[in-house]
């Protein structure tokens, strides 16, 4: 049968994760891959979750095992409200938070709420693939904002906005991943972000800040939220997310904002899935408030880091002097720049097929009118620190043969 008269135009528009379909690829044991952004499994708190869980089911078992409440489940939402007054000097009521299965629910979300076909939002250029694809799926038109080795310029940011404003098409919202962005690893400043705050008052806009990464700082004073900054005005929506600081399997985060915007994906939720796994939320809840998540941050951190410190090492070591790196203060992610003539893209095969080493090309991550052809992105919070320095190896070199 032939479904094509039958698609909906969400169906046939939404590209696939080119990050998802390059795992399917390179899932061969000699591969090394640097492609993925995934924590390290070796670090996955096995114990104390394993005996959460057989404690959640022999104390709590009729709420793990029942439905749950939409808006999340209240020992979680306590342990998180205070979590996020611990961490970001933020004061939430119940009401401005819901529990959701990881940010990217959120990023779906937020779309639906807010976008309509053909409606314009502004992203940094580059940014968050997963951004990308939501926000094409809700049909939006993405512009990206020019961006430095810190991230979304504030001029790069009034621009599209004078633009846009120019032409009568609003800006809905502004997307961010302000800490240690995927894929560059940059981080905004407090000041820039105080600007672009106040252009976001200027020019009637909100701001979506997606927050993963945060809490993965190695070095540093962190810049305020911009949740934060914005001091419970309505004009920032921010995401959270457990996938990075705790356990990606467990598939849980949560969205921060204003009671009346919460309150609307509290409903569209309903309608997606009804709740997430209230078995999961206990077992988080109980995490936290057993006081754990702190020591794992400091684990994961302390190890991140060394693996930042040895790829940047093995790149000096073995690059040629014509590809530049970023050096991220955090977070999972390195930003390569090799020379114009290379489309890392059409590289991806050489390096697979050749070299049995995977990246993600930088192609992906640029709003379509924006897209460059000589970046990429590497993890670095994955691999062991053989396969990095083997895999870096093994990458310098095809590099050096696409420039000849």
């Amino acid at each position: 049968m032939n479904y094509n008269h039958l698609y909906s135009k969400t169906a046939t528009g939404i590209k696939a994760s080119a990050i998802r379909e390059l795992l399917k690829i390179i899932a061969r044991p000699e591969i090394i891959s640097f492609a993925g952004g995934l924590p390290d499994p070796n670090l996955f708190p096995r114990q104390e979750i394993s005996r959460i869980l057989q404690e959640v089911m022999k104390n709590h078992s009729t709420e793990a095992l029942q439905y749950g409440t939409t808006e999340g489940q209240k020992s979680l939402k306590e342990a998180v409200l205070a979590l996020v007054q611990e961490y970001e000097g933020v004061t939430l009521q119940p009401e401005n938070l819901l529990m959701v299965s990881a940010s990217q629910q959120g990023l779906d979300m937020c779309s639906r709420i807010f976008l309509n076909r053909g409606d314009a939002i502004i992203t940094a250029s580059p940014t968050y693939l997963g951004g990308l694809q939501a926000f094409e799926a809700a049909g939006a038109d993405v512009y990206g904002a020019d961006s430095d080795e810190f991230g979304l310029t504030a001029e790069g940011l009034e621009k599209c906005l004078k633009d846009l404003q120019s032409v009568g098409k609003p800006c809905k919202f502004i997307y961010v991943v302000p800490d240690f962005q995927n894929p560059t690893g940059t981080t905004i400043p407090q000041e820039r972000r105080i600007q672009i705050l106040e252009l976001a008052e200027k020019y009637d806009t909100l701001i979506l800040e997606d927050s993963p990464y945060r809490q993965v700082r190695f070095e540093g004073t962190a810049p305020d939220t911009f949740l934060k900054l914005d001091n419970g005005k309505g004009r920032v929506i921010t995401l959270f997310t457990f996938s990075k600081v705790f356990v990606p399997g467990f598939r849980l985060g949560y969205i921060a904002g204003p009671a009346e915007v919460i309150r609307h994906c509290v409903i569209l939720k309903q309608a997606m899935d009804l709740c997430t796994s209230p078995f999961l939320q206990l077992a988080a809840a109980a995490y936290l408030k057993g006081g754990y998540l702190s020591e794992h941050i400091q684990n994961i951190v302390a190890m991140y880091r060394k693996k930042r410190d040895f790829m940047l090492e093995m790149l000096e070591k073995y690059m040629p002097k014509e590809v530049k790196w970023t050096r991220p203060e955090g977070g999972l992610f390195l930003w390569l720049t090799v020379p114009e003539k290379i489309d890392t893209q059409k590289m991806l095969k050489i390096a697979v097929e050749e070299q049995q080493v995977a990246y993600v090309a930088g192609v992906d991550f640029y709003p379509p009118r924006n897209a460059r052809r000589n970046d990429l992105r590497l993890n670095f919070s994955y691999s062991s620190f053989e396969q990095i320095e083997e895999g870096i190896k093994r990458l310098a070199s095809t590099i050096k043969k696409c420039m000849k």
